[in-house]
């Protein structure tokens, strides 16, 4: 052998090196590449939050941390809090989020330990439950795709706070979609297996018999659905001409069932919900009667509307009637049983 046989092992040796180096100078990228990314979504969260604290919003947590190196975004929050103007509120222990690097906009959030919402005048109902969790999608679009689900959930009133309809339900779901082609949009409620708390108005209507609630209806004009408040937003929409029309809608409570089909709504200069629509009733003298007894509507309007139902009621016992919310007030054929919904407060 001679001295000229050395240079081959060389080469070798650097052929090995070299895919350490690129796995290297790819790690770095990556790495600084996930920290940039970790940046944009603190900033962006933080230009948010500002500007809905300038639109009036109250949000707050005690700490907030961002990690999932090297291939998720996670942010943590403990303890956060939101109020918007109207009262409306929610707050929880704990709120986990979480994003894929290649999808940064997709983002699935989770209360592992139960939130709590807060309303206006009835005040706050904690919930807890096996899973409590909703997606966030496509945020720049109006309106985002939203989804809530939550199921074997339990609620109950804070000290001090009105009663809530439900004490549990076995599933809760909740969607809002956007369609730009039509200018649309979905939204979708719906509660399986409730069980209604005895002591208010489901409570006395169902008994121990399960509560189901189901809403779906679209919204035209939806891109002009945006403003700073609610109440703005909603103003906007109505001056763009758009309307809610209704595709599905339902509770049963027991033996009681209200059922609507078809209707189409708006909203008033005064906040309140404005429209038609057609309703099913079944056992709607025994509804009505309740709704006096518990105080939702006066005594002597829940007997009339209970005499309208018994009148109409067919096979069955199932009464047709339009549901009016027009003027401000909400009338069952020809009985006017009290306002109308309020969907935002007038300053």
């Amino acid at each position: 052998m001679s001295l000229h046989d050395l240079p081959p092992p060389r080469k070798r040796r650097l052929g090995l090196v070299i895919p350490w180096l690129l796995a290297i100078l790819v790690a770095v990228g990556w790495t600084g590449g996930w920290i940039w990314l970790r940046g944009e979504a603190r900033d962006r969260m933080d230009e948010s939050v500002e500007t809905l604290r300038q639109a009036g919003y109250d949000i707050s947590w005690k700490t907030r941390g961002i990690r999932g190196y090297p291939f998720r975004l996670s942010v943590v929050l403990e303890e956060p809090r939101i109020r918007e103007p109207s009262g409306w509120g929610l707050e929880a222990p704990r709120l986990e989020a979480d994003a894929r690097i290649s999808s940064p906009s997709s983002w699935i959030i989770a209360a592992p330990q139960g939130l709590t919402f807060v309303r206006p005048v009835g005040g706050p109902v904690r919930v807890e439950g096996k899973v409590i969790r909703a997606s966030l999608t496509h945020p720049a679009e109006v309106p985002p795709r939203l989804s809530f689900e939550g199921a074997d959930l339990r609620f109950q009133p804070g000290a001090g706070a009105q009663p809530f309809g439900l004490e549990t339900a076995k599933k809760v779901e909740f969607h809002l979609r956007g369609n730009k082609e039509v200018d649309e949009g979905l939204v979708s409620f719906r509660v399986d297996e409730g069980r209604a708390r005895l002591s208010g108005l489901l409570g006395r209507i169902a008994g121990e018999r399960p509560v189901s609630i189901v809403w779906n209806a679209t919204l035209t004009r939806i891109s002009a659905f945006n403003g700073e408040t609610w109440a703005d937003a909603v103003r906007r929409w109505v001056s763009a001409g758009g309307r809610m029309t209704l595709r599905e809608a339902g509770v049963t409570a027991g033996e009681a069932v209200l059922g609507a089909n078809r209707g189409t709504f708006t909203v008033g200069p005064d906040g309140r919900l404005s429209g038609v629509m057609d309703v099913t009733l079944r056992q709607g003298p025994r509804a009505l009667g309740a709704m006096g007894e518990t105080g939702v509507i006066p005594q002597e309007r829940a007997d009339a509307a209970a005499a309208v139902a018994a009148a109409r009621a067919g096979t069955g016992d199932v009464a047709n009637a339009t549901l009016n919310f027009q003027a401000g007030q909400t009338t069952l054929g020809p009985v006017a049983l009290g306002p109308a919904p309020k969907v935002y407060e007038l300053r």
